[in-house]
């Protein structure tokens, strides 16, 4: 059993009582602008950018601090292209037979279908691969805990930091995507998770009119 040690904590910094409900505010107005882009532009951004934003998805918190994700940034053309022609097979058969017309209708109002040229335009593809286990310095297996949900929790920060660093996103995530792993040479412990796209936005991009459930239906005091 590995010792318990703790340090104090020096991080937390308390706010004024105004200054939370400011911060809050900010946070909120500034997030709100985050839209789910499907027109991308091929300028990059600095690769410093989307390290430092994966820096700050490997924060996340994890079950018993396992840390169970790992990120490949696609930006090699070609690379792109092979998944894109992988992943509109996938999407192929979902929209064209796989998907109940429940699933379909509700996809509908946001215009998708198996065609997805943001996997080659877009200037980065962040496959993010959840890991059911690692192995320590004997090679032995270590089991992790609470995978999907941490993996999911790092996914977020990811888009966070990404759109306050000032590019846009979308999330994608056919089904099934072991196609990535063997694309980009990942081990059998880990399973592709979610693909973020990222880039600057096309010089006229749009998206669909829709609305964010208001806070009273996604909020219960008790």
């Amino acid at each position: 059993m590995p010792e318990v040690v703790f340090e104090p904590l020096t991080t937390y910094e308390e706010y004024p009582a105004d200054e939370m409900q400011a911060r809050a505010e900010n946070f909120y107005t500034d997030i709100k602008r985050r839209r789910t882009v499907r027109d991308y532009g091929e300028r990059q951004a600095p690769r410093g950018v989307i390290e430092n934003c994966i820096r700050a998805a490997g924060t996340a918190p994890s079950g018993a601090n396992m840390q169970p994700w790992h990120f490949v940034v696609v930006e090699n053309l070609e690379t792109k292209r092979i998944i894109k022609q992988a992943a509109e097979e996938e999407e192929r058969e979902f929209y064209n037979g796989r998907a109940p017309q429940a699933w379909l209708d509700a996809l509908a109002h946001l215009g998708t279908d198996e065609h997805k040229p943001f996997l080659e335009t877009a200037p980065y593809l962040i496959a993010v691969f959840a890991q059911s286990h690692s192995f320590n310095e004997k090679g032995e297996k270590v089991k992790h805990y609470y995978v999907p949900e941490s993996a999911g929790i790092a996914c977020g920060f990811l888009l966070a930091a990404l759109h306050h660093a000032g590019l846009v996103t979308l999330t994608h995530t056919p089904s099934p995507m072991g196609f990535l792993n063997e694309i980009l040479d990942r081990p059998k412990n880990e399973k592709p998770y979610m693909l973020i796209v990222a880039g600057y936005p096309a010089e006229k991009p749009t998206v669909p009119v829709i609305t964010k459930k208001p806070l009273e239906e996604i909020l219960s005091w008790k």
